[in-house]
């Protein structure tokens, strides 16, 4: 996995995840807080979330065959979407089935200073988390808001782990919110309204997630910046003069494929074409590196016939 995929980032989150995991099923065993069990399976499920992520960078690192002759990068997404569904089914419908029977069946918690105890050791241990996670994001963030971070990211790892650790500290709040009403009142039910609040929060986070790593998985274009890029090495004004129609598509979050029809004059030599096209070539991965799979179609441009094929105002990529 690159730097790019936010290994340092997993590795924090998931030791984390298994220290608070244990905590929260302790804490549980001696109080019975329907809160701190569904935060315990809800951190048992992030560490699973994170195993994938780490499992699903190492299985896209796979060499190319002949079945699969552009690589295994999207093995990242596929794994990103599994985390989708295990968040939401696990963590999210688990914690809502379980905020429900409490809710239908109150009781006082015994020894309530364990889940306060934990929740707050939770609390430090995941913020802790959730600040690598941030640090790793903003070396690749640049000017974009957080949401944007997250819509637009094509490595899933990072916007995966920030989004599960946000959810994370702010289940903690709520459990610590629904524990500490259900001490003030004496009544379990507060207890079981923290726990539905966690499950649909986790739910929330889940469907983003799904839909975020959906779009990955059916394939997304190189982002505006990278095409304008590619688009400007491609032409040298000389031999190439122009960018008939263009497509560009994610491979992986770290591989580009780039496919383009280019403009050459009718009088130039099958060997004036063919150098152009690999001048073109180590242009374009010399101001996008991430393009390693590059098809560069030579013809001559004619407006009509431009006209009636792919209209490059409606072609991503295109003029």
């Amino acid at each position: 996995m690159s730097a790019s995929g936010g290994t340092k980032a997993i590795v924090a989150a998931l030791g984390a995840n298994l220290a608070i995991a244990a905590a929260k099923f302790v804490a549980f065993a001696f109080s019975g807080s329907s809160s701190m069990l569904a935060e315990g399976v809800h951190s048992l499920a992030d560490s699973g979330n994170q195993g994938l992520l780490l499992l699903g960078g190492k299985k896209a690192k796979r060499a190319a065959t002949a079945e699969h002759p552009f690589g295994y990068g999207r093995e990242r997404y596929i794994y990103g979407f599994l985390v989708s569904i295990v968040l939401f089914t696990i963590g999210g419908v688990f914690a809502l089935y379980e905020g429900y029977e409490k809710i239908h069946d109150p009781h006082e918690l015994d020894n309530w200073y364990w889940p306060v105890g934990v929740l707050v050791f939770a609390i430090i241990a995941e913020g802790f988390s959730f600040r690598t996670a941030i640090k790793e994001s903003n070396e690749l963030r640049g000017q974009q808001t957080w949401a944007q971070f997250v819509r637009r990211a094509k490595a899933p790892e990072l916007p995966v782990v920030l989004l599960e650790d946000f959810g994370a500290l702010v289940g903690l709040v709520l459990a610590l919110g629904g524990v500490g009403l259900t001490m003030a009142t004496g009544d379990g039910v507060w207890d079981g309204i923290g726990t539905m609040c966690i499950g649909a929060l986790l739910v929330l986070i889940a469907l983003v997630l799904a839909a975020e790593t959906k779009s990955l998985l059916l394939g997304e274009a190189a982002g505006p910046e990278q095409i304008a890029k590619i688009r400007a090495a491609v032409v040298d004004g000389t031999v190439v003069t122009r960018v008939i129609h263009m497509r560009t598509l994610h491979l992986g979050p770290d591989e580009l494929l780039v496919a383009a029809k280019i403009a050459v004059q009718h009088d130039d030599t099958a060997t004036e074409i063919a150098n152009a096209i690999n001048a073109a070539e180590a242009r374009i991965r010399e101001a996008v590196p991430i393009a390693r799979v590059i098809y560069l179609e030579p013809d001559i441009y004619n407006e009509a016939t431009a006209a009636a094929g792919t209209d490059p105002s409606k072609t991503p990529g295109g003029e």
